[in-house]
């Protein structure tokens, strides 16, 4: 590459890392308030993470439709259109703030989910302007922006609700909104040519392309880190509130988690180099293993604290890695098929575990919820464990 080519690509890898440290924020500052804005405003107090659930179902169906509109219309308008989804999902929880609607709140996270079916694009954006030797790092250096929410996200969320309380949680929508637009104008000056027509020709069946173990393994990686990831995120400030803690120190738990997974994407992509991908992958999942054993022993703060990080830290090595692993398996023409069905299922996966931890919580209890996380790890760890011995044998 070209000293100019090399300078855009990082022009590129940076704008994109700013735009996913704010969409980041925007998500901390949601998760920190709603399931407990869900309980508030629920009267059947199960469906406190109803609001979180119909959110991740929300980016899973808009990640289709936002793969296909930016093949045609280009990263660019494909970001900015999404920061204009956020923007009306802010206003609405707003309005469901100060009208105690909780079907208005329905709408609010689902209007965000649909912004963020568009935002998730961003690593694999970064991906499509990185040169072959930098990919993996331009991935890493994208999903690192996010450790700026560690510090921003549940301070944001905390400032903003005592700025325009009354009502309580109201401010955290003003946020979630301010932020869509901060991202509106920094997407303006994204830089990303749109694949010529000759490059989009041809490909294969996207059924043939899901059938390689490789591809299998990759999603499959992503859908039970973010799910399981979601499942115990989501009810966490609940768990704790509900135990007597307060939500200072919920929204601190939460702050930790959040560095915990995005702060390893500094070396993620040095380790995936030196060790290889599926090496790291299998760490990300005894660490998520590790962090359901950790909330079995109590329920204290530095309970809740420890097991989060493990999460945080297994959910990283786990996403980095199956990202790197999913575009092994594409060319450019097969490229907007292959990553929306690989968002599609992640984010599905993601909605699945957000909706069953309150009810799980609520019916079966904290240390449950945490059990109930361990068997899809444990596949997990065996598959990635058998891809790897099957790579080895095939040399």
């Amino acid at each position: 590459m070209t000293a100019h080519s090399v300078r855009h690509m990082r022009r590129n890898v940076r704008l994109l890392s700013a735009c996913f440290a704010l969409m980041t924020t925007g998500n901390v500052v949601v998760v920190s308030v709603s399931a407990l804005v869900g309980f508030a405003l629920a009267d059947d107090k199960a469906l406190a993470t109803l609001p979180a659930a119909l959110m991740w179902i929300s980016t899973a169906t808009a990640a289709i439709a936002a793969s296909f509109l930016m093949r045609r219309i280009g990263r660019r308008f494909g970001f900015m259109t999404g920061a204009l989804l956020g923007m009306a999902g802010g206003a609405v929880g707003c309005l469901a703030v100060s009208e105690g609607s909780f079907a208005l709140l329905c709408l609010a996270v689902v209007l965000i989910g649909a912004y963020n079916g568009f935002n998730f694009y961003y690593r694999f954006a970064a991906a499509e302007v990185a040169s072959e030797e930098y990919r993996g790092r331009a991935i890493s250096l994208v999903m690192a922006g996010g450790v700026v929410a560690a510090f921003l996200g549940t301070r944001i969320s905390e400032v903003a609700n005592e700025l325009f309380s009354p009502p309580l949680y109201f401010g955290p929508f003003v946020a979630v909104g301010c932020i869509a637009l901060a991202i509106f104008v920094i997407a303006a000056f994204i830089d990303i040519p749109k694949p010529s027509a000759m490059q989009l020709r041809g490909g294969r069946p996207l059924a043939v392309i899901a059938r390689q173990p490789v591809f299998l393994v990759a999603v499959f990686a992503a859908a039970v880190a973010y799910g399981v990831m979601v499942m115990l995120m989501s009810v966490t400030p609940l768990a704790m509130v509900s135990r007597g803690l307060v939500f200072g120190d919920a929204t601190f738990v939460i702050q930790w988690h959040v560095l915990a997974m995005f702060a390893p994407s500094f070396v993620t992509g040095h380790l995936i180099r030196r060790f290889g991908v599926l090496t790291v992958m299998s760490w990300g999942a005894v660490a998520m293993a590790a962090s359901t054993g950790v909330a079995l022993q109590g329920e204290t703060v530095p309970h809740f604290l420890l097991a989060m990080c493990l999460l945080g830290l297994g959910w990283n090595f786990l996403f980095v890695g199956a990202t790197t692993l999913v575009l092994e398996v594409h060319s450019t023409a097969e490229r907007a098929k292959c990553q929306a069905m690989n968002e599609f299922v992640v984010f599905c996966s993601a909605s699945i575990g957000s909706f069953l931890s309150g009810s799980l919580h609520y019916h079966v209890g904290w240390q449950a919820l945490n059990l109930s996380a361990l068997p899809p790890v444990i596949v997990l760890l065996v598959a990635i464990l058998w891809l790897d011995r099957r790579r080895r044998v095939e040399g």
